[in-house]
């Protein structure tokens, strides 16, 4: 249901069931599927790929033009999954001809006055607090939380399940599974609550636990940490994505306690 005082372009995609309210702004070369509830004075331009079942909340601005001055003009998008929600005044650049894209998974939920930067790739069930700022080429892995008005460089890399403390300046890659906070930002302990409220037996917690023993308290460097890990833990799914994550660090992760 599209409100008169909406403006749509005629090129624009949209289901038969989107609600689209006064003053929003909808460009050409933009999808929008089933369910999804568009509120007033959003902006979504050229390359928006929008899920079913979103919210997208007044003064949200979608699929904006890369803030990079090597942007030349490339076809790219910016796709967000199923039921995400996008609160106030937040924006998501969308991607450049590094990857082509910018990516929200499904059901993720971006709070007021974040910011999305160009070839960000977040997984499902992430949730932005207010104001978190995220530059460039950043991945975030599913059920991962940002604490607000946490700033994050850009290509850092912020695994699964990880949970980092409001107001961090994340420079380093955030290893799955972990809880961050300090300053600098620091490990402070896997993340069992999240993990127990998404079916993590205390077993599971306990090897994910000891994993991290060996690389952040057994004081080796991150190299022979892993060949360590590899040798001293039996392999299992966890094992091998926070090895996998180690092995694909390209900032370095963040550090240990702080003592």
């Amino acid at each position: 249901m599209n409100q008169p005082l909406a403006y749509v372009h005629p090129q624009a995609k949209i289901a038969q069931n989107v609600v689209i309210e006064p003053f929003t702004t909808i460009a050409k070369n933009v999808i929008i599927e089933e369910g999804t509830w568009i509120g007033s004075n959003v902006t979504i331009l050229e390359g928006a790929r929008i899920g079913k079942n979103c919210k997208i909340f007044p003064g949200a601005v979608i699929s904006s033009t890369p803030q990079d001055l090597k942007f030349e003009g490339e076809e790219t998008t910016a796709e967000i999954g199923d039921n995400t929600i996008i609160r106030e005044c937040a924006t998501v650049s969308r991607g450049t001809k590094d990857r082509y894209t910018t990516k929200i998974g499904k059901n993720c939920l971006i709070m007021s006055y974040v910011h999305i930067g160009h070839d960000c790739i977040l997984g499902d069930h992430v949730i932005c607090v207010n104001a978190v700022q995220l530059a460039g080429h950043i991945e975030i892995g599913d059920h991962a939380i940002i604490g607000g008005t946490s700033a994050v460089h850009q290509f850092v890399k912020i695994g699964a399940h990880t949970m980092i403390s409001g107001g961090s300046l994340v420079r380093k890659d955030v290893p799955p599974f972990t809880k961050a906070g300090r300053d600098p930002l620091s490990y402070i302990g896997i993340n069992s609550i999240g993990l127990r409220r998404r079916g993590y037996t205390s077993e599971k917690i306990n090897e994910i636990q000891d994993i991290y023993r060996i690389l952040y308290l057994r004081g080796l460097n991150n190299s022979k940490a892993v060949d360590k890990i590899e040798i001293e833990m039996n392999p299992t799914d966890e094992r091998d994505i926070i090895l996998d994550f180690l092995r694909r660090s390209n900032r370095g992760i963040m550090r240990g306690y702080i003592k």
